[in-house]
C-alpha cells in the first residue's frame, strides 16, 4: 500500500519537473483544507501538524508533506485516483485545492 502511494507521488513529481506550467502552485485555503482533512480524513490519518514525521500506515499528513516528491500536482493526481484500503470520497475542486494547500503548508522548509 505504502509503495503505491509513493509511486503516485514519484510519477506525478516527474511530470511536474518537465513542465513549468504543471508545476504552478495550487490555489486553495489551508485553513479550510485543515477543516476538511479533520472531518474527512481524521478518522484514519493524523492530519494536524507534527514536529517529526512518522512511519505509520496510513501515513500522517505531515509524512506525506515531507516527501520530496510531494507537490501540488502530485497531490492532485493522488486525490483524483482510486485507492485500495481508502474510502472513495468525492470532493469538489475547491475542497481538493484546499486540502492540497493544507498539506503543502505542512511541508518542512
Amino acid at each position: 500500500m505504502r509503495w503505491m502511494i509513493l509511486a503516485y507521488f514519484v510519477v506525478a513529481a516527474s511530470f511536474a519537473t518537465k513542465s513549468p506550467v504543471l508545476a504552478q502552485p495550487v490555489a486553495g485555503d489551508p485553513a479550510s483544507g485543515r477543516q476538511i482533512a479533520t472531518t474527512l480524513c481524521g478518522s484514519c490519518h493524523r492530519v494536524l501538524p507534527m514536529t517529526l514525521s512518522d512511519k505509520a500506515d496510513p501515513p500522517s499528513f505531515q509524512s506525506i508533506a515531507d516527501l520530496p516528491s510531494t507537490t501540488g500536482l502530485s497531490l492532485n493526481v493522488f486525490l483524483h485516483s482510486n485507492h485500495n484500503n481508502m474510502p472513495d470520497f468525492m470532493v469538489s475542486t475547491a475542497a481538493s485545492s484546499d486540502l492540497i494547500a493544507y498539506i503543502l503548508s505542512l511541508k518542512q522548509k
